[in-house]
């Protein structure tokens, strides 16, 4: 399938003026969050909502990182999310539940995010 790579921009939920772009994120559907650099959470605003939250990596490895809300921009869709405080060593990741508030879908072949189905309703 091979990965896919996407720019995203990163807004404060109050102030949508401190904003960041985040230049390259791999689409990780395997990952629950969107992970963006601590510092540039931080220089945005954006503040540590939930602390010590446990994920366990790929490796099977288990850390502990800060989760915060923002916005987050993918081209014309956006959507409000938990962001993890990624630090040093971390990949920066847009995560399914951010996909799926932005309604977008992975296409393998062309290798690119594209518009989902409809949202269902009840």
């Amino acid at each position: 399938m091979g990965t896919i790579h996407v720019g995203a921009r990163i807004e404060n939920v109050v102030n949508r003026e401190q904003s960041a772009t985040i230049p390259r994120m791999l689409v990780d559907t395997g990952s629950e969050f969107t992970w963006v650099p601590a510092a540039t959470l931080e220089r945005i605003g954006v503040k540590r909502e939930k602390k010590d939250l446990a994920f366990v990596m790929a490796n099977g490895q288990q850390i502990s990182r800060s989760v915060g809300f923002a916005i987050v921009r993918v081209n014309r869709a956006f959507t409000v999310d938990e962001v993890v405080f990624a630090e040093k060593g971390d990949l920066l990741l847009l995560g399914a539940r951010s996909l799926e508030g932005l309604n977008l879908a992975v296409d393998s072949r062309q290798k690119k995010l594209v518009a989902a189905d409809p949202l269902p309703a009840a």
